[in-house]
């Protein structure tokens, strides 16, 4: 099957229809607009490159309309498109360039292009690219199942990963979120988180693309300006996607009121579980959230229905039902599928899952096994109507006198005081134990609350073995670009904190 373009599509549907607004500049494309900023730039690219050429093609950039037409870009023209993480270090962003070897890398001012790359050129000059009316329009049509992105993962557990993506594992990711979050052709998106990440790629950009829908693009995220966007008549957002961490975030602003989100759809969370109690303060007080699930490797899985508070309300904590494409397995450690209502290992196996890591054979026969499962690394759980609970990465359980313990359980009791913006809880070793947990906790700008009052809630609401035996208050909690905890990083820092290292 050869490339499916759904510009090329749009364009001519709805030629008039507004695509893509860049909110930092106000410059806007229409679908047919868009068609054609994005072939010339296929067109150059193919001229440099060559037809389905798969050249890596990078970016060190926050988000702007320019990438968002060279993704699509990339893709016409049958090379492929690697977005770099801007917010690590040099050093980080060298080794990811030496693993990709980019052809060309386009580059923000603020961001030296690392030295693996063979060509460097400014984010800004990208659409001035096969302006000259030289190149002919790109007729570049790569097959559907040749890698056409390379999305490293976030470094939650250390080196970056770099999964390798089809026009196809894309396009059937992207089905199954437009399924299961009710976009239309009439939906308008909102997107702050950055586009190195599959949230932000694809959840927030290149789903509204795909419906034929409307893109408000902006640099990042800031709480004040997305609480401002979000609530504005004007700009009518309905879809949203942010983390936990945003979500809470956006909560606590002293403008948050909840009768100015009516206008939102579909609320989606996703990158991390989030809290129960938080699922709860929002259904509460009317914001149509919608918990959900997704992986680089495997594009959106899981969601709740945005449009029924009745069932978001019953099912907190849940990150919903499987969608249209997307085969499930929760098996225990010899592989076996475990009961219903027992927890084990999440496989998900459907046209949105990957091919792999690139360049590294061995995790990836780990991880994309026989049969086209992907083994996940999360612990869930399926009730008896079939909605999912990712209970924890498999990774962060820890064990306490014998005895299972997720952090997210743990964490998720901590998330009903209101006095705790963000928390952690990562497991350090003990002689009596083996192994007990150790609570970090960011109160909520001007409140406070000691260690002692953190315990003492555990105490009140969890089994003993699932208390943590100390907690610290602090002012940082380790994570990563897309809001994820990076719990390695954590839990170094605890066992420094005990002289255990």
């Amino acid at each position: 099957m050869t490339f499916c373009d759904p510009i090329f599509t749009h364009a001519r549907a709805n030629p008039n229809a507004l695509a893509v607004v860049d909110l930092e500049s106000n410059r806007r494309w229409s679908y047919i607009e868009l068609d054609r900023a994005v072939d010339r730039l296929a067109a150059w690219l193919v001229s440099e490159f060559g037809s389905n050429s798969g050249v890596r093609v990078a970016t060190l950039a926050k988000n702007c309309a320019e990438m968002v037409i060279l993704h699509h870009a990339v893709a016409r023209a049958g090379t492929i498109f690697v977005p770099f993480n801007w917010r690590l270090a040099a050093a980080e962003i060298e080794a990811l360039a030496a693993d990709a070897q980019p052809e060309i890398v386009f580059h923000d001012p603020d961001f030296a292009p690392p030295s693996a790359a063979k060509r460097a050129l400014p984010t800004a000059d990208m659409l001035t690219l096969g302006m000259d009316g030289a190149k002919p329009p790109c007729e570049a049509r790569r097959p559907f199942e040749d890698v056409a992105t390379l999305l490293y993962t976030s470094g939650t557990s250390g080196r970056p990963k770099g999964v390798m993506l089809s026009e196809s594992n894309s396009f059937w990711g992207c089905a199954n979120f437009i399924h299961g979050n009710d976009v239309t052709m009439r939906s308008v998106f909102l997107c702050d988180m950055p586009l190195f990440h599959t949230a932000g790629l694809y959840a927030a950009a290149r789903v509204p693309i795909q419906a034929g829908a409307t893109l408000l693009i902006t640099k990042g995220f800031d709480p004040v300006m997305t609480l401002e966007r979000m609530t504005d008549p004007a700009l009518k957002v309905s879809h949203y996607f942010s983390v936990p961490q945003m979500a809470a975030t956006l909560w606590n602003q002293p403008t948050f009121d909840a009768r100015k989100l009516s206008g939102i759809v579909s609320w989606a969370i996703g990158g991390a579980p989030n809290p129960k109690a938080q699922s709860e303060r929002f259904v509460t007080a009317g914001v149509r959230i919608s918990e959900g699930f997704g992986m680089s490797e495997t594009g959106s899985n899981f969601a709740m229905p945005a449009h029924d508070p009745a069932t978001l309300l019953r099912k907190a904590g849940s990150c919903g039902l499987p969608l249209l494409t997307v085969e499930t397995r929760i098996v225990d450690d010899d592989g076996n599928e475990v009961p219903t209502g027992e927890r084990g290992e999440l496989w998900v196996r459907g046209p949105s899952v990957g091919m792999g890591y690139w360049n590294q054979p061995e995790l990836s026969a780990k991880a994309f096994i026989e049969g086209g499962w992907f083994v996940t690394g999360d612990a869930a759980m399926e009730d008896e109507e079939g909605f999912f609970y990712i209970v924890d990465r498999k990774k962060d359980m820890y064990i306490s006198g014998g005895e299972n313990v997720y952090p997210a359980e743990v964490e998720a009791a901590l998330a009903e005081l209101h006095e705790i913006g963000e928390c952690a809880v990562v497991g350090v070793p003990n002689e009596r134990w083996g192994e007990v947990g150790r609570a970090y906790v960011i109160p909520v700008p001007g409140k406070s609350i000691t260690a002692e009052e953190v315990i003492a809630h555990c105490t009140a609401r969890l089994a003993k073995f699932k208390v943590p035996q100390s907690a610290v208050i602090t002012d940082a909690i380790p994570r990563t670009a897309s809001g994820k905890v990076q719990k390695h990083i954590l839990r170094a820092r605890a066992l420094e904190e005990l002289g255990l290292s």
